[in-house]
C-alpha cells in the first residue's frame, strides 16, 4: 500500500483505539499479539496503524498495509470485522 503524506497524516497506532478496544474485548488488548492474515507477521494491537476519522476505525498491518480490523458504532450497534486477523493470542494466568 503506496503512502502519501495525507495519509501518513491521518495514520495513528492501535493505542489510539485502546479504549474502544477494552470496552470491546473487556481487557487491555493493546500487548495481544495478532497474526495478519495476508502477510503473515505477528504484531502487538497497539502497533497496528489505526485511522479514526471515517465513519469508523480501521486497524492495518504496519508491514503489508492489509486491514486487519474495521470497527464501526452507531448508536444501536458496533460492528466488528476481523478477517484480516488470523488470530489473537491472549496468554491465560495461572493463578
Amino acid at each position: 500500500m503506496a503512502t502519501d503524506v495525507t495519509t501518513r497524516d491521518l495514520m495513528l497506532d492501535g493505542n489510539a483505539v485502546a479504549g474502544l478496544l477494552a470496552d470491546l474485548f473487556g481487557a487491555d488488548v493493546t500487548v495481544v499479539p495478532a497474526k495478519c492474515a495476508t502477510c503473515g507477521e505477528v504484531n502487538a494491537m497497539g502497533a497496528l496503524h489505526a485511522y479514526v476519522r471515517a465513519p469508523g476505525s480501521v486497524l492495518r498491518c504496519p508491514i503489508c498495509g492489509a486491514v486487519m480490523m474495521r470497527i464501526v458504532q452507531t448508536d444501536r450497534v458496533t460492528r466488528i470485522e476481523m478477517r484480516g486477523i488470523a488470530y489473537f493470542r491472549f496468554e491465560r494466568s495461572n493463578g
